[in-house]
């Protein structure tokens, strides 16, 4: 992808001059940076105590500094907020949101920008769907695994199915068809629960089985939809909704002509090698969790979001696709 840095640097170099030797007035055309999306596009991070918070170290942040560097016209506007899912994107629904919004949903205040700035907007990027399955998992502290409700990850990877693809039609029509979209695929945070299924390992007699933990078969379910773990473990059932639901954002972007930057990979998050130097014995996607999120952190986590590091990766995999 190419972008008109070179328009917007012509740009900020017009100079309106008088005939008369007054004063010189320079004539900037403003160029922008939108980003939307959940907690991600507004770093969100536990602070010491735990309780997460917006940072301005989100991979949106990082990504723009970079930016700025080749053109310090470009402006950020930043309309990112944590909790959004796809349907709250599309027709709102968290208080906190609709309130920065001003009563609209994220998608109808992006789309007003986008027709406000209409080709002074240099760049949209987008995250959204890892909401749609939050509240799927609870007991994320819990020593034995947390709990999976597998009618709820069914409903929010249908969701996405469904509603990425008018996300992306009403972001391309907004923006018109010369404006950079980039989106993303999603980490696998949930990784970090190998570490518990490893250290139960030992106590594997004493541990019930999958059907004494209520684990039916195929999603590892009971009658309310909800195990300890499914039956192929909590760490191999989210990898599979992960590959579902990255390849469900692939095919639905790049049908509106909207890029898609490969988070997953930047993660490793398929990787279950455990490398040859390793001094942790962890796996390689596992050692990228907990490198760059705070799922292994035992001060202020498990959080699923990324640290400084993590965002900044997120950042670097937008950038591959922004040169």
């Amino acid at each position: 992808m190419r972008f008109r840095w070179i328009a917007a640097t012509a740009a900020a170099a017009v100079v309106a001059t008088g005939c008369g030797g007054g004063d010189e007035g320079t004539d900037i055309e403003q160029r922008y940076y939108l980003s939307l999306g959940d907690s991600l596009t507004v770093g969100v991070q536990p602070d010491e105590n735990g309780v997460p918070g917006e940072t301005a170290d989100g991979y949106t942040d990082m990504l723009y500094r970079g930016l700025y560097d080749a053109d310090s016209t470009l402006v950020h506007e930043r309309l990112g907020c944590g909790g959004e899912d796809t349907t709250t994107f599309v027709e709102g629904g968290v208080p906190r949101c609709d309130q920065r919004y001003e009563g609209r949903s994220q998608l109808e205040a992006a789309e007003e920008f986008l027709a406000e700035h209409q080709g002074r907007v240099e760049l949209v990027t987008v995250t959204i769907g890892g909401n749609n399955f939050t509240g799927c998992v609870s007991g994320l502290e819990n020593p034995d695994g947390p709990a999976i409700d597998t009618a709820c990850v069914d409903d929010g990877l249908e969701r996405i199915g469904t509603e990425v693809p008018e996300i992306a039609d009403r972001l391309r029509t907004a923006a018109g068809p010369d404006t950079p979209i980039i989106a993303m695929t999603y980490y696998n945070p949930f990784l970090a629960a190998l570490l518990l299924e490893d250290a139960g390992e030992d106590d594997a007699e004493e541990s019930p089985s999958p059907e004494e933990a209520g684990a039916g078969e195929g999603a590892g379910a009971d009658g309310d939809g909800t195990a300890a773990a499914p039956d192929d473990g909590l760490v191999g059932y989210a990898t599979g909704v992960l590959e579902r639901m990255n390849a469900s954002l692939r095919d639905s972007y790049a049908d509106a002509g909207v890029e898609v930057a490969d988070v997953e990979g930047a993660f490793a998050s398929a990787d279950f090698n455990v490398p040859a130097d390793s001094t942790t014995g962890m796996p390689t996607n596992v050692q990228r969790i907990c490198d760059l999120t705070w799922m292994c952190d035992v001060d202020r986590g498990p959080d699923i979001h990324t640290n400084r590091a993590g965002a900044q990766e997120i950042a670097t995999a937008f950038e591959e696709l922004v040169g």
